[in-house]
């Protein structure tokens, strides 16, 4: 059975002292799982993602990563750890270049850096064909491609994806989760926050849904697709 890579419990917090806008939230995932957040906006997906980067301050609980308490840890200390994080927006760096955008995802490389950039480069034919060209000349589908790519540099073993379908058109939403999925086959556990809870479940191993800040539900992917309060709740009527 695969260990848990990261472990939440009780997990409290938010953006101003006193207020919270977690309540609590407990979450697992093991190893190479790909495990989804789903729930109505304000939950709090996003939210925790946060938390466990060090982004904001956790009030109550605790988590940890590969079995080791790391609750009110740095940021750098987690990345560090093997944890690298895509958030929704401003994921890039538009006025540097591909391969600038990637160096600078390298900081934590501390041996064979070059090396490290150009394997990285290598995963992603559009990316290496067009290394010196700026950032910003990539259109939505592509900057999502070169965060993940950046978040890979450090050859982590859990990605935390915040909304990576966000803005994209059809096509290039379907090209960035075949992305993700590629990922994954390589033994990078995933955890997906996704505004569309029907595409999230259907690509994850397990889901948890959130609702004012708690944990409401959990399960296998295609059980809560099929739970009725789940659909009634959270994905519409199908």
């Amino acid at each position: 059975m695969n260990k848990p890579v990261l472990e939440c419990n009780g997990i409290a917090a938010g953006y101003v002292k006193g207020l919270n806008i977690l309540q609590g939230v407990d979450l697992v995932i093991n190893e190479k799982e790909i495990v989804s957040i789903i729930g109505p906006n304000g939950a709090g997906k996003s939210t925790l993602l946060k938390a466990i980067m060090g982004i904001i301050n956790i009030s109550a609980g605790r988590f940890f990563i590969n079995g080791v308490e790391k609750t009110d840890t740095s940021t750098h200390k987690i990345v560090e750890q093997g944890v690298a994080y895509v958030p929704q927006v401003e994921n890039v760096f538009p006025s540097l270049t591909i391969e600038e955008n990637i160096e600078i995802g390298s900081w934590t490389v501390n041996k064979n850096k070059k090396e490290t950039i150009s394997q990285t480069l290598e995963q992603f034919s559009l990316l290496k064909d067009r290394r010196k060209e700026k950032a910003g000349n990539l259109s939505g589908g592509q900057r999502q491609i070169l965060a993940l790519a950046r978040a890979l540099v450090t050859s982590p073993s859990l990605l935390l994806l915040d909304e990576p379908s966000a803005g994209l058109s059809p096509v290039a939403i379907e090209e960035v989760f075949e992305t993700v999925k590629e990922i994954n086959d390589k033994g990078v556990a995933i955890l997906l926050v996704e505004q569309n809870a029907k595409r999230a479940l259907n690509f994850s191993n397990r889901g948890y849904v959130l609702d004012q800040g708690r944990n409401a539900y959990q399960g296998q992917g295609d059980e809560l697709l099929n739970d009725p309060r789940v659909v009634d709740l959270y994905l519409g009527k199908l």
